[in-house]
């Protein structure tokens, strides 16, 4: 499998990817994939973080998901919930 970088997920803000959880499918939207800061000399491939909304009354537990997309594919990736808010649930995942 390719090495993800913040190029497969830059052009997928506001779109939806589904996560299989307990034999459903789960949507998140992805609202935000920006870089982060390193000070590592010629890393493999550049950090980043994407956030993740979901609009379920229910906290899903950090954990890896196998994520997918139809430009993307098929991912494992760790999800985080770090904030509450009006519209649902924010999961970030972050990349170094």
């Amino acid at each position: 499998m390719e090495l993800l970088t913040l190029e497969h997920f830059a052009g997928c803000v506001n779109e939806t990817f589904t996560a299989a959880l307990n034999d459903m499918d789960v949507e998140f939207v992805l609202v935000e994939a920006r870089p982060l800061e390193t000070r590592a000399q010629n890393p493999m491939r550049a950090p980043f973080s994407l956030l993740f909304r979901n609009t379920s009354p229910i906290l899903f537990p950090q954990q890896i998901y196998a994520m997918r997309h139809p430009r993307v594919g098929e991912a494992g990736i760790f999800l985080v919930p770090i904030a509450q808010e009006r519209a649902g649930f924010l999961y970030q995942a972050v990349f170094n």
